[in-house]
């Protein structure tokens, strides 16, 4: 059908198919298809739980999220230089809020790399904007770490449509949380992060009932206190940040705040995980010409050699940071630099015989 319309549309370029007209269509095919496949999980998330209680609202008002900010109650009385003075000072509190929390993320860190390192995997869960973070902390993953892209995943009510288009409604249904991790098959290894800033989200708190069931490690990260998913969970994050400078709209101060705690684990888990030295990304993919240069200057700085001497040591270790340092300082061949980075887990501080 496509084949046939994209002909139709300029006949007299067969290999339409193979150019950027070709690139074209497949994408506008790809968008519909994603989105039929957005309404499909919508409409059976409705019907499947169409028996299940509506969600309890007589107490929404009561959340801190959905409380008046005085500070910008007159917010569309103010110049634009003012407004956006109010918007950074609310923003300016949030790191120390989120700094009252590190004992409880320290905890969630070492859980999940011990859950990784008996096999098991990361997996975020969300609706709406707390949703949309945690796919994106689980993307930025495998370029910057190296780590297999099943190995943390992020899960959004409403699936992957969901990240561009607003798919509201699943998140009122928790047998939709559970479908989705069962569709990723959740197993008791594995750690799962739910994530729901007003802490009472239908979607999450299926999701993380089903996961606590199975035996997997669950882990809650919201913005109020005494939440229902920090009742249920093995561990709670809470990093309340009051009313927000939109009365409710919790991609603000809320989803800053969330970031921040999701940078915190996915980075810490990767370090405990041995994917770095020191503060260098040792176990980043050279796969344009930034990263390129930055794995360059990331051998330069590990071994102290020059850059010709660290892009021959790249070249010969097939663009493998860490193969290209222990060859570097041990003066080693490829071959033996991987046997001794598989010797010591990957992990590149023993594979040089230094000292964690």
């Amino acid at each position: 059908m496509l084949t046939s319309r994209t002909h139709d549309l300029f006949p007299t370029s067969p290999t339409v198919s193979d150019t950027i007209y070709g690139d074209i269509f497949r994408s506008i095919a790809q968008e519909a298809t994603n989105d039929a496949r957005g309404a499909m999980w919508d409409m059976e998330s409705f019907l499947t739980d169409l028996n299940s209680p509506v969600p309890d609202l007589n107490h929404l008002d009561r959340l801190a999220t959905e409380q008046r900010n005085p500070a910008s109650a007159d917010i569309d009385l103010l110049d634009t230089e003012a407004m956006l003075t109010v918007i950074n000072d609310e923003d300016a509190r949030i790191a120390s809020i989120v700094r009252e929390q590190v004992p409880v993320i320290a905890r969630a860190v070492d859980a999940i790399a011990d859950r990784i390192e008996r096999g098991g995997r990361l997996i975020y869960i969300g609706a709406g904007t707390s949703g949309r973070l945690g796919v994106l902390d689980a993307s930025e993953c495998p370029p910057t770490f190296n780590t297999d892209p099943a190995l943390i995943l992020g899960l959004i009510a409403g699936g992957d449509h969901a990240l561009r288009h607003p798919v509201e409604s699943v998140e009122d249904h928790p047998n939709a949380g559970v479908s989705a991790l069962d569709d990723v098959h959740v197993s008791e290894r594995d750690a799962v992060v739910g994530i729901a800033a007003s802490g009472r989200t239908p979607f999450v708190l299926g999701a993380m009932d089903h996961a606590r069931t199975i035996g997997a490690l669950t882990i809650g990260l919201c913005n109020t206190n005494d939440s229902l998913l920090g009742a249920a969970v093995d561990i709670a994050i809470a990093p309340v940040v009051g009313a927000e400078v939109l009365s409710g709209s919790t991609r603000m101060k809320a989803g800053t705040a969330q970031k921040l705690v999701l940078n915190m684990i996915s980075t810490g888990v990767m370090v405990r995980l041995g994917k770095t030295y020191g503060n260098l990304m040792v176990d980043v993919q050279p796969t344009n010409a930034k990263l390129r240069q930055r794995s360059v200057g990331i051998v330069q700085k590990a071994t102290g050699s020059s850059s010709d001497d660290a892009e021959h040591a790249l070249s010969e270790a097939g663009g493998e940071v860490k193969t290209a340092i222990v060859m570097a300082k041990l003066d080693l061949t490829a071959q033996a630099a991987r046997q001794r980075l598989a010797d010591n887990a990957g992990r590149l501080r023993p594979a040089l015989g230094e000292s964690l």
